[in-house]
């Protein structure tokens, strides 16, 4: 059986072609108006300076103050005249307090009788090279010099580690470290001018106060007098 639609007379057989021209239609009309661009007009803008023909100023009437000149200076007289001073003036006489070899001196002082008091010098010898070492409590029973140190050293550290305690709150904080001390141990015996250099002000303190609880001792000498000697030692803070 044959179809009775003329198949010329298909509108839909070019559909796709006149979507295709027509979608270029739009986008070159789109491209367009995007491309399309205005100017403003120049407006030419004339200045007019207008100026007035007559200008009447009145100018203020002001008036000269002419000042006398100034007098002429004096003129020296034709004839000076000398005057004598006839005013005596008298002298005044300087004498010397200063006393020569030829001046008596009335009293006489011996020699023997003049007062001279020595002054002690406040001078700081170190433990190393002080003659006498300062002599730590129980240590008296040793009879050389070396083995008096010797013992200054051991009881020194039993003394720290008896009286350490490790600050709390270093403690907490996990403060650790070492402080160096550096005291004085007086001509009295007596411990003083202590310094303290660490990682934290609270192991400073501790180090400080273990040196300050040492006891007095047995003065150090240095050429037979009573000497203050200078001891240094480290404190280690360790957390184990």
């Amino acid at each position: 059986m044959k179809s009775k639609k003329n198949p010329n007379a298909d509108i839909g057989r070019n559909s796709s072609l006149y979507f295709m021209v027509g979608l270029t239609v739009v986008l070159f009309t789109v491209w367009q108006l995007l491309e399309y661009k205005t100017y403003e007009t120049e407006n030419e803008f004339v200045q007019v300076l207008e100026v007035a023909d007559n200008i009447d100023e009145d100018v203020p009437v002001t008036e000269q103050i002419r000042t006398a000149p100034p007098p002429p200076p004096p003129s020296a007289p034709a004839v000076i005249e000398v005057v004598e001073d006839e005013l005596e003036i008298e002298e005044t006489v300087i004498e010397s307090t200063e006393s020569s070899q030829d001046t008596e001196i009335a009293e006489a002082i011996a020699v023997d009788d003049v007062n001279v008091g020595e002054e002690e010098e406040d001078i700081s010898v170190p433990f190393a090279i002080i003659e006498n070492a300062p002599v730590f409590p129980g240590c008296e029973d040793f009879g050389s010099e070396a083995e008096r140190k010797a013992c200054f050293n051991q009881k020194m550290l039993a003394h720290i580690r008896n009286n350490f305690e490790y600050p709390k709150t270093a403690l907490e904080l996990g403060i650790t470290g070492r402080v160096f001390v550096k005291f004085d141990i007086d001509s009295k015996g007596r411990v003083s001018n202590i310094l303290k250099r660490g990682p934290d002000r609270l192991l400073e303190d501790e180090a400080a106060r273990i040196i300050a609880l040492l006891p007095q001792m047995k003065p150090g000498q240095q050429r037979g007098r009573a000497t203050k000697v200078t001891y240094s030692i480290p404190i280690n803070f360790v957390v184990q």
